[in-house]
């Protein structure tokens, strides 16, 4: 006969549904389910040597867990604290590293541009902060402290003293108000830039299209047939494209796509129509603003701050043009490219929707608040 345990299990109904709860949950692990099961069949009358015979068990796990249950209630059945392997490494060693991580190589007279985990754990060594350690334990540490010094991300300030008053008047016409007043019906922003240095690149082979089990395949030689510029007249509120192909980009082109624009419905009947550009050498300065004056008077150009070509939505078409139409780059000439790029104008016209900006003046303000130089900020000198 096998020998009555001393503790009896009585569940609370909010403990057996809990425990059922483990039992069948699908995501709990399973020694959790083990323990719960153990506990279940306790409850029910049953033997440590009959659970265990049931469970494929020792009968010492099924004691232990009955005991911890009856003594600990639900909580008894979590694991117990462990004192796990004694530290190798003091926390004045993992400062250490941490802040060797945190300064440039080369500022150590290392000739590294970055750290990588290895590297700094071979510099620890030689400095005597430890006797040896493993890259993967350096990592692990710098993983902790959300440091990754192998990577790197770009910044500028801005260097144009009106940088939001500029910007601010291109997010307020892409909100359809100039000058605090709200547009009207037939006004209309243009965001216009050109896209240079296109290149005819001709494979040296014919490429493979995709198929069952293999991608599409380009030729990596190819030969250069030459560049060309293409520039684009954007109408953001009305989704719709006007392009014109040059050899390079210059003043007379860009003037050229003006024209076309201009003397284009609806914008050549149009009460205004404003030209949002950056600063490219093809409509740069005070000069650009006043050739657009006084050829069309309807017109008014607006130039963006510079480094804010991202404000000018035109880069976005070009961006969907060159991923959904050029890249990879496979034309026999610059005038396949040519015919390539206006035809996809074309099809994007067909039916394009307006593109949902949705960056404010309230979030440009937040922007240039985190970027803003702080107080001891003294930029390099110019080079002579």
């Amino acid at each position: 006969m096998p020998v009555a345990s001393p503790f009896v299990i009585v569940l609370t109904p909010a403990e057996e549904a809990e425990l059922l709860a483990r039992v069948r949950g699908g995501r709990i692990e399973h020694r959790d389910r083990v323990r719960a099961q153990i506990v279940l069949a306790a409850a029910a009358g049953g033997s440590n040597a009959a659970i265990a015979a049931d469970l494929g068990l020792c009968v010492d796990t099924a004691r232990r867990w009955r005991c911890r249950f009856a003594a600990g209630r639900l909580g008894g059945l979590a694991d117990r604290p462990r004192s796990g392997r004694p530290r190798r490494f003091t926390a004045v060693q993992v400062a250490a590293i941490t802040a060797l991580a945190c300064a440039l190589p080369a500022e150590t007279g290392i000739p590294l541009s970055r750290w990588s985990s290895t590297e700094l754990a071979t510099e620890a060594v030689a400095r005597g902060v430890v006797s040896a350690i493993s890259g993967s334990t350096v990592r692990r540490w710098l993983a902790r402290a959300a440091i990754k010094p192998w990577q790197h991300r770009s910044w500028i300030f801005p260097r144009d003293p009106d940088f939001e008053s500029k910007a601010a008047r291109a997010l307020d016409l892409y909100a359809r108000t100039w000058e605090g007043a709200p547009l009207g019906p037939h006004d209309y922003v243009i965001s216009a830039d050109e896209k240079s240095q296109l290149q005819a690149l001709r494979r040296r082979h014919p490429g493979r299209p995709p198929g069952p089990g293999h991608t599409r395949h380009v030729e990596f030689e190819y030969r250069r047939g030459g560049t060309l510029a293409y520039f684009a007249a954007y109408d953001v509120h009305h989704a719709r494209v006007i392009g014109t192909i040059a050899p390079k980009t210059g003043i007379e082109p860009f003037t050229e796509l003006v024209a076309k624009v201009m003397t284009t419905e609806p914008h050549a009947s149009a009460r205004r129509v404003f030209w949002i550009v950056d600063n490219g050498s093809s409509h740069a300065g005070q000069a650009s603003i006043d050739r657009m004056a006084t050829a069309w008077p309807t017109a008014t150009l607006v130039h963006l701050p510079i480094h804010a070509s991202w404000l000018n939505q035109v880069e976005i078409y070009f961006s969907i043009l060159q991923r959904k139409a050029i890249t990879p780059v496979d034309f026999a000439d610059l005038d396949a490219l040519a015919e390539r790029i206006l035809a996809f104008q074309d099809r994007y016209n067909s039916n394009a929707t307006p593109f949902d900006w949705t960056f404010t003046r309230t979030d440009l303000r937040a922007l240039l608040d985190q970027i803003d130089p702080p107080p001891t900020y003294q930029p390099l000198p110019a080079a002579a």
